[in-house]
C-alpha cells in the first residue's frame, strides 16, 4: 500500500481519478495480438508436427477439430485486431477465456495438457487486457476504487485501535495471498505435469526470504498505523504522511514485502508457478492498483505528493535518503 501525505486529507471522499500510464496505449494491445497471431500459427504447426507439443499442449484432444474452430477464433482473430479491426475483440476475448476454462477442467481431470492449460490462463488474461487498450486505449482501473475499496480516510481512532484493524487486514490477506491460492495452485502444478524439483539450497532461501519479506511488511503496517493515523486498507486510509522507517527509501515497501513473501513462498514450497503467481501479482499491482492510487494521492494532496515521489523512487531504493 502507498504512503499517505503528511497533511490531513479533506474529510469527503473522492473517487480516484483516471492518471493514463506507459501501458494505456491501443498500441500495445494491437502489437500484442499481432505476437498473438504469429504465436497461435506457430503452435499450430508445432502441433501437426511435433508430437511433443501436441501432447504437451492438447494431450489427447483431437487436434483437426480444434484447429478447425481455433484457427478462425484465435489465429485470425488476433490477426484482424493487429490490423485494426477492433470489434474482432469481441470475438478472441470471449474465445480465450472459453478455450482457458475448458483446457483447465480437462488438465485437471485427465492429467494431461497441463501446459495447454498454463498458456490459455495466460492467453485468456493477456487477451482481455490488451482488448481493454484496443476498444477503450486504457485499462478500466476505476473499477478498483469502488464500494468498500473505495479510497476513504480512516475515521479518527487512537493508535491502539489502528494497530488491531491493521492486524485484522494483515491476517485476511496473508492467510488468502500466502497461503489459501499458493494451497490451491500447488497441487495443480503436480496434477498437470508441471513440477520441478528444486534444491534444498533454493527453499532454504525461500525461507530467509520470507521472514525478511514479513518484518518488511509488518514494519510497513506498523509505521502506516501508530505515524499515519491510519490502516493498510484502501477504505480506511493513513491521514498523515509516513517518511520514518521503510518508507524513507521506497514509496510501496508494503508491496515489495508483499511480492518477495509471494515469491519465497513459491520457493519454499519448491513451486515456480507459486513464484510465477507471485511476480504476476507485482504486475498487477504496479499497471492496474499502483496508478489509481497515485491519481488519488495526486489529487487530494497535490505538489506536496509530487515532492515526494521527486524524492523517493516507487521500486528502488535510494539509499541514504530520508
Amino acid at each position: 500500500m502507498l504512503v499517505r501525505m503528511s497533511v490531513p486529507p479533506r474529510e469527503r471522499p473522492s473517487p480516484a481519478p483516471h492518471r493514463p500510464s506507459r501501458i494505456d496505449d491501443p498500441r500495445w494491445g494491437r502489437a500484442y495480438f499481432a505476437v498473438q497471431a504469429l504465436a497461435g500459427a506457430a503452435w499450430w504447426i508445432g502441433v501437426f508436427s511435433v508430437p511433443g507439443i501436441r501432447e504437451a499442449t492438447l494431450g489427447g484432444i483431437a487436434p483437426v477439430p480444434m484447429a478447425a474452430l481455433d484457427l478462425p477464433l484465435f489465429v485470425l482473430a488476433s490477426l484482424l485486431v493487429a490490423l485494426g479491426v477492433r470489434a474482432a475483440v469481441w470475438v478472441i476475448a470471449p474465445w480465450t477465456i472459453l478455450v482457458a476454462l475448458g483446457m483447465v477442467a480437462y488438465a485437471t481431470i485427465s492429467g494431461e495438457a497441463g501446459w495447454g492449460a498454463l498458456l490459455m490462463i495466460a492467453s485468456a488474461v493477456a487477451s482481455s487486457v490488451a482488448g481493454c487498450l484496443v476498444l477503450w486505449g486504457r485499462l478500466p482501473r476505476e473499477i478498483i476504487a469502488r464500494g468498500p475499496f473505495a479510497f476513504r480516510p480512516a475515521s479518527r481512532t487512537g493508535r491502539r485501535s489502528n494497530l488491531r484493524r491493521t492486524g485484522l487486514q494483515i491476517t485476511v490477506f496473508w492467510g488468502l495471498f500466502l497461503l489459501l491460492i499458493p494451497a490451491a495452485i500447488l497441487p495443480l502444478e503436480y496434477r498437470w505435469g508441471l513440477h520441478i524439483e528444486m534444491p534444498l539450497a533454493v527453499r532454504l532461501g525461500g525461507a530467509a526470504l520470507l521472514a525478511a519479506g514479513s518484518a518488511l511488511g509488518i514494519w510497513s503496517a506498523v509505521s502506516m498505523s501508530t505515524r499515519g493515523e491510519g490502516t493498510p486498507l484502501p477504505s480506511a486510509m493513513p491521514r498523515l504522511l509516513v517518511v520514518a522507517g521503510p518508507y524513507r527509501f521506497v514509496r510501496n515497501p508494503m508491496a515489495v514485502a508483499g511480492i518477495a513473501q509471494g515469491v519465497a513462498v513459491g520457493l519454499i514450497a519448491g513451486s515456480w508457478l507459486i513464484v510465477a503467481y507471485a511476480l504476476c501479482g507485482s504486475l498487477v499491482w504496479n499497471w492496474i492498483i499502483r496508478p489509481v492510487e497515485e491519481a488519488d494521492l495526486e489529487e487530494r494532496f497535490g505538489e506536496e505528493f509530487m515532492a515526494y515521489c521527486a524524492r523517493v523512487r516507487c521500486w528502488v531504493p535510494r539509499l541514504g535518503r530520508g
